[in-house]
């Protein structure tokens, strides 16, 4: 019966745990480049939106 017993204390550390890590891989992901990433990624996006754009229909 021991082997069922959570301890709330420790649960709750790893799911912040879990959240932080999370969080940083996210900020690594977004912080982490190099300028020719950024701007490889700003131009991409921006040329996405463009091209939505474009193909709109006008009512």
């Amino acid at each position: 019966m021991s082997e069922n017993v959570i301890h709330f204390k420790s649960a709750k550390k790893k799911a912040g745990y879990a959240k932080k890590d999370a969080q940083s891989a996210e900020n690594r992901r977004k912080f982490g480049r190099t300028k020719v990433e950024k701007t490889l990624d700003n131009f991409e996006s921006k040329n996405a939106v463009t091209k939505l754009d474009d193909h709109k229909l006008d009512t």
